[in-house]
């Protein structure tokens, strides 16, 4: 935040919040000290030591964000970001500096309000928070300890001002819809053609010795009755297509093909906020009331809430303050299915709307006039798919199914903080934290009795969770300063509890219509519960110096325990050590007038990581249920190490900070190195001794991150009229493991193994088409098949290739890790006007497109094809990348390989807003203090190598067919009172 300063006397200034000394320097044009939020308190930024990346309030209010993390994607180097799915109220994924983990959590710890925060921000109003700040390297998490390996996330909410008051409004309506463009797809006409020439293709390699002109014949007879069972033109199935060429005479009987249509459109989005803020000489106050509901692009997917806060703080002794941060919400929302966990659901309405064939209707249409088809009462009568290949999903309808089934989930979130601090002496102050954080959330899911999963009975879920976590703290904080020293010293202790009961029920066999609850069926087939916990103790200490804010060093420890492991190695220590040196405070630097700041900070320290997902990792575990009618049954779901102890981050980091030409240019060159220890890390085991999953999560393995960041600030015009302001950041790092268990590891498109990174492709190397008959190519594993002279051995341009996909060679092929990605974003004021934009950038990096190679098969039964397949071999010498369509072949073909990786590089005007604040000599005459009307919009545009990939979907190089962001764009105005 900054703080406010008023000029009293010359040299002498004050402020109307927390005490800081700002710059003496005649030489130097006088700057207002910007305090930023650490671990446990408030610095002033010219004394960190640490990296600390931190957005306001301002970069966060106008934005059409339902998750205040969203505000984090572009906010500063060194953060990446997997962009959340477009289901209403989800967040993104974050990474900072690269990932350190395996199979333990690279999530960032996040803090609000100094307690750690467990539960989903979507539950809290991003309007309500003053300052995001993002915690990079040793110096500035050590504090936070084994909780600290991935960065941390200080989340501060707003709260009161002295002797003011303030009423302020926040209201915005907007639409939201779809922003990833979808893959280019043939039509009707082309897709017939297509899978005819496979079928006669194949036909040709099955039977060699028949006849082109019989193989034509036979592929024109069977086509509809022996593949695609839906002829949709009005000429005869055999005549539909002859020699390869579609029936000129050939006429839709219908165009009622969009399965994207009744599913896909425009969701409208309104967020309204009003806040209170005063307070006098003792006390203050901030509280709010907020309403979200944003409705997704995808038909019965949304997110309400309503939301209330109460921060407040008294002053009730000279030495006794005491305060609160209160936050209640309620939220419900329509769950689609995103395609993360269910790529492969019949309900997933972007596979389907994707993969489905361009001849297959949602809705019945009479055979002979092609009319769409309704029911006695005028209802859409709609196709349950018994005519349709064997790749459409037979029996099942996306549109019919989404329309008739129910998933929502109720959540109920409440949020306590309250301090005491006490000032024991002038320069000793003691603090207590306590937080109480719960959440509530009910999914409830019923399945139709018409078509899908549970047709003909009926089906409904309820899955409920109630989470507890308690924080406590105390903190010891002496400050003192004299001459040109300042000392800060700092004390504490922490304990924290996680709580969490889960209770699942199922039942199947509806018996009455609209009856959706339990009461409404009748067999029993599922329930569960279950009840688990895990604690941290914390004890803790820093030390900070500075001389005359030039010289300045620091120093943290804290030992940490944690349940999830045993008691003989539960507690561990973490410390970090950091120094700066503010050179442009030297003699020889200031004096130069085009340089206000010079600062060289440096720092290191060891955090660690314990985020695995089993509660007790350290204990062989067994799953309950598994009975023989009434007899009891167990049986083995985990078997431990009882050793296994925490993951140890070590992290060093050194940065050069300047401001130049009167602070028109600032910027950050920063490098870091940080080495993960004793990883966390599955180990496989033997197939034979019975161990679930075949492995045994233990400490082995080292990683280690190397980057350098960039950031740079440069306000290029800078007068009363107009200020136009430019900041860049850039991050460039490289993943490299250094230490397994074992040789080499494989887990599904990635080989892990010393010397590479942990997103490293491991595929089938594809080598091309031959251009004499078409074949699939890839290189030959001449170590594995040493027959050269084998049948499906070529030599193609020099290469040894075959045409068996199962001896192709496997090498690495490149990494998801991008070679360097940032933001660039402007703000430009021009009296009352305000624009501002925002660009992601990302340049290298792989992407194994799976999405596109499901519509690239060289057999065509009923599921889409992409345009590509138009490019397919046809002619001896044709040169193509598209193998010939064959049915016999089309495995061969359509083999996972390097194929199907492309250039993860892209571009993306992330969002941007346009405002106008109205002069404050208009606005007053109507008993307003400001007023500001705003167009705001997020994910706006976007240029990628290949038009329907989503490149920042994922940290790992995956795709799925998932709920893509949204593009939201609203229109707000902003007034206070």
């Amino acid at each position: 935040m900054n703080v406010k300063l008023k000029v009293l006397t010359a040299g002498v200034l004050f402020f109307t919040g927390q005490a800081v000394m700002a710059q003496k320097d005649s030489t130097k044009t006088q700057n207002i000290e910007e305090v930023v939020v650490v671990a446990y308190g408030v610095q002033k930024k010219s004394t960190l030591t640490g990296a600390n990346v931190q957005v306001g309030a301002k970069e966060i209010e106008e934005r059409p964000i339902s998750n205040v993390l969203q505000a984090l994607d572009g906010a500063g180097a060194g953060i990446q970001v997997a962009s959340g799915s477009g289901q209403p109220g989800d967040g993104i994924s974050i990474r900072i500096r690269g990932t350190g983990s395996y199979s333990v959590s690279n999530e960032p710890l996040i803090i609000v309000d100094g307690v750690p925060f467990p539960g989903n921000l979507n539950s809290i109003n991003p309007n309500d928070i003053e300052s995001l700040n993002v915690l990079k390297d040793a110096a500035s998490t050590s504090l936070y300890g084994s909780s600290a390996a991935n960065g941390v996330i200080m989340i501060t909410t707003k709260r009161g001002k002295k002797n003011s008051s303030k009423i302020t409004l926040n209201t915005s309506t907007g639409i939201s819809s779809r922003f990833i463009k979808e893959y280019d797809r043939v039509g009707p006409a082309d897709y017939y053609v297509l899978a005819w020439e496979a079928m006669r293709n194949g036909r040709r390699t099955s039977t060699p010795a028949e006849g082109i002109a019989a193989s034509n014949a036979w592929a024109s007879a069977n086509l509809i009755t022996g593949n695609l069972k839906t002829n949709v033109f009005n000429v005869p199935n055999s005549t539909l297509v002859v020699d390869g060429v579609l029936n000129p005479n050939a006429q839709l009987k219908y165009n009622d093909f969009d399965w994207a249509e009744p599913l896909i459109g425009v969701g409208v989005r309104q967020d309204h906020n009003l806040s209170f803020t005063g307070g006098n000489d003792k006390s203050t106050y901030f509280s709010s009331l907020s309403y979200l509901k944003e409705e997704g692009y995808i038909t019965k997917s949304d997110f309400e809430r309503i939301g209330l806060r109460l921060n407040a703080d008294s002053q009730v002794k000279s030495w006794l303050k005491l305060g609160t941060s209160l936050n209640a919400s309620v939220s419900s929302g329509g769950n689609a299915v995103d395609g993360v966990d269910s790529s492969s659901s019949f309900i997933n309405p972007y596979s389907w709307t994707r993969r489905m064939g361009p001849i297959y209707s949602p809705y019945q249409h009479d055979p002979v006039t092609g009319e769409r088809m309704y029911g006695p009462d005028g209802e859409v009568l709609y196709d349950a798919g018994a005519m349709r290949g064997p790749d459409a999903a037979s029996g099942r309808n996306i549109v019919w199914e989404t329309l008739l089934n129910n998933n929502t989930t109720n959540t109920y979130n409440a949020q306590g903080n309250v301090y005491a601090e006490m000032k024991l002496l002038p320069e000793l102050t003691f603090r207590t934290n306590g937080a109480y954080n719960y959440r509530g959330t009910l999914n409830k899911i019923f399945t139709n009795t018409f078509i899908g999963d549970a047709i003909g009975v009926g089906s409904a879920s309820r899955t409920a969770y109630f989470n507890r976590d308690y924080t406590f703290n105390q903190v010891l904080t002496y400050d003192k300063s004299f001459g040109n020293h300042a000392f800060t010293a700092l004390a504490g202790h922490e304990n924290s509890a996680f709580l969490r009961d889960y209770l699942y029920g199922y039942k199947r066999n509806q018996s009455v219509a609209g009856a959706y609850e339990f009461g409404g069926f009748v067999d029993n087939t599922s329930i569960n519960s279950q009840i688990d916990t895990r604690t941290k103790e914390s004890w803790f200490g820093s030390l900070k110096y500075n001389f005359s804010e030039k010289y300045l060093l620091e120093g943290s420890i804290r030992w940490d325990a944690s349940s999830r492991f045993a008691t003989d190695v539960r507690w561990a220590s973490f410390w970090s050590a950091g120094a700066g040196w503010v050179m442009s405070k030297e003699n020889f630097i200031s004096n130069i007038k085009a340089i206000n700041l010079l600062k060289l900070r440096g720092s290191y320290g060891e955090v660690g990581n314990d985020a695995l997902s089993s509660w007790y990792p350290y204990q062989s575990v067994f799953d309950l249920g598994y009975n023989n009618g009434t007899e009891p049954g167990v049986i083995l779901s985990n078997v431990a190490d009882p050793s296994i102890s925490w993951e140890t981050k070590a992290q060093s980091d050194i940065a050069l900070e300047f401001e130049l030409f009167n602070r028109r240019v600032r910027g950050t060159i920063e490098y870091y190195n940080s080495e993960t220890r004793d990883l966390l890390f599955p180990v496989p085991t033997p197939l034979n001794p019975g161990i679930p999953g075949n492995s045994i999560q233990t400490n082995v393995g080292n990683v280690t991150n190397k980057g350098y960041e960039l950031t740079i600030g440069v306000d290029v015009i800078k007068n009363q009229n107009v200020k136009w302001t430019v900041n860049a950041y850039g991050t460039s790092y490289k993943n490299e493991i250094t230490k397994l268990p074992q040789e080499s590891i494989i887990n599904g498109s990635k080989k892990l193994m010393v010397g590479k990174d942990l997103y490293a492709f491991w595929l089938k190397t594809w080598y091309g088409v031959d251009s004499s008959d078409g074949a699939a190519l890839y290189v030959l594993d001449q170590t594995l098949y040493p027959d050269l002279k084998a049948a499906d051995v070529r030599t193609v341009n020099g290469t040894l290739v075959t045409t068996k996909q199962a001896k192709a060679k496997y090498e690495y092929q490149g990494s998801a890790i991008p070679d360097f990605f940032g933001n660039i974003s402007t703000t430009l004021n021009v009296k009352n006007f305000e624009l501002s934009a925002a660009f992601n950038y990302q340049f290298g990096g792989k992407i194994y497109d799976t999405n596109y190679a499901g519509l690239m098969v060289s057999y065509l039964q009923g599921g889409a094809a992409h345009v590509d397949l138009l490019d397919r071999w046809t002619t001896p010498g044709q040169i193509t990348d598209v193998p010939v369509l064959n049915s016999v072949t089309a495995v061969e073909a359509n083999a996972g390989s390097s194929r199907w990786l492309v250039d993860a590089s892209y571009v993306m005007l992330r969002n941007a807003s346009l405002g106008y604040n109205f002069n404050k000599d208009v606005v007053k005459n109507v008993g307003i203090n400001s007023l500001k009307l705003f167009v705001s919009g997020e994910n706006l545009w976007l240029s990628s190598k290949r038009q329907g990939l989503e490149p920042y979907q994922s940290f790992n190089g995956t795709v799925n067919p998932r709920y893509s962001s949204a593009r939201i764009i609203t229109f707000g105005l902003s007034t206070t009172f």
